[in-house]
């Protein structure tokens, strides 16, 4: 048996009532945090046009992560490839490498994370901006590390400075291409449960070996939020459920508090919506949450988890992830 390594991805949640950098300084806080509770690596995401998320510009974020951490492993989940031109990510995660050689993971997907005016605005030009070319921008990209189709234009840092690349998902199409390249792969089933498994079963079976690996390696991102109690713990996620029902309306807002969430009146549909987004996540006491974790390990043969907390107050986020790092995660195990 394999013991199944812990993550974070963190989307550094704005709360009601306080300041995006208040959200910075507690996503700086958990990162030194979760490195002294021997979770592998910490990623931020990258949204835009979002009040309850400040990870807008991952690689200026994981530059100050970098300073204030030693040893975990720190990264994208992910950079929005149509967003950017691929020079400019080569430059910004070459500079990363230079700065903390092997400690830098480029989680890459090809949506925009954000709505197509956003998009737009990010990208000044319409050209680049569909997920079809995303094969040809991320062949770009990779070319710019490794130098191997020199020409006119070399980046600097970048060339010979390639971070550990990773391909992102939430359907079918880079499980393929990440298959199909040698790369790992990392599935967003904290909002796509129900793609996993069959995402998951198209990397494996396209996965080709590459100089950067011999075997498929798939890593899960799964919500969780650990208490006490599975009580508190239903409690503490209200927020989340509520903010992410609000997106999905066009009505985004900074994070609410629990009581409010709690007090919101849900219509039928609004609870159902809520309700499917919970299936399949890791909510409640260490023992439940042990117990989800299992079974996701055991569906997915996932070679490692990545775990994601928003709730509102950055002390329950630390906790979450205490009581996981101290009593859940050494009992995760897969088949070698």
């Amino acid at each position: 048996m394999i013991t199944v390594p812990l993550s974070v991805l963190d989307l550094a949640p704005v709360a009601k009532g306080t300041t995006a950098g208040a959200a910075l300084q507690a996503t700086t806080e958990l990162a030194r945090r979760t490195e002294e509770l021997g979770y592998h690596r910490f990623w931020v995401a990258e949204h835009h046009n979002m009040p309850a998320i400040a990870s807008s510009a991952p690689a200026v974020l994981l530059a100050h992560l970098a300073a204030n951490t030693s040893t975990i492993r720190l990264g994208s989940g992910g950079v929005m490839l149509p967003n950017h031109a691929p020079l400019v990510v080569a430059e910004q995660f070459g500079t990363l490498e230079a700065l903390h050689p092997g400690r830098i993971d480029l989680g890459i997907g090809r949506a925009p994370g954000t709505d197509q005016v956003t998009a737009l605005a990010l990208r000044r030009t319409m050209e680049g901006l569909s997920a079809e070319g995303f094969p040809r921008e991320l062949a770009d990209l990779m070319n710019y590390f490794s130098g191997e189709r020199p020409g006119q234009i070399i980046a600097t840092p970048g060339r010979g400075e390639q971070p550990a690349v990773w391909l992102l998902g939430s359907s079918g199409f880079s499980a393929q291409l990440a298959g199909l390249l040698g790369l790992p792969f990392s599935f967003a089933h904290h909002f796509s449960s129900a793609n996993t498994l069959p995402a998951l079963a198209l990397y494996r079976q396209n996965f080709r070996p590459s100089q950067w690996l011999d075997k498929p390696y798939a890593m899960v991102a799964v919500n969780a939020v650990c208490a006490e109690t599975d009580e508190r713990a239903e409690w503490l996620a209200g927020p989340s459920a509520l903010s992410f029902l609000k997106l999905r309306s066009g009505r985004p807002e900074p994070l609410s508090t629990p009581e409010e969430a709690a007090a919101y009146p849900y219509n039928e549909i609004e609870r159902e919506f809520v309700e499917q987004r919970r299936d399949g996540q890791a909510m409640g006491s260490p023992e439940t949450v042990r117990r989800q974790l299992t079974d996701l390990v055991e569906r997915t043969a996932a070679d490692e988890l990545m775990l994601t907390t928003l709730v509102y107050d950055v002390q329950d986020r630390v906790r979450s992830y205490e009581l996981i790092a101290e009593q859940v995660a050494g009992g995760l195990h897969r088949a070698a």
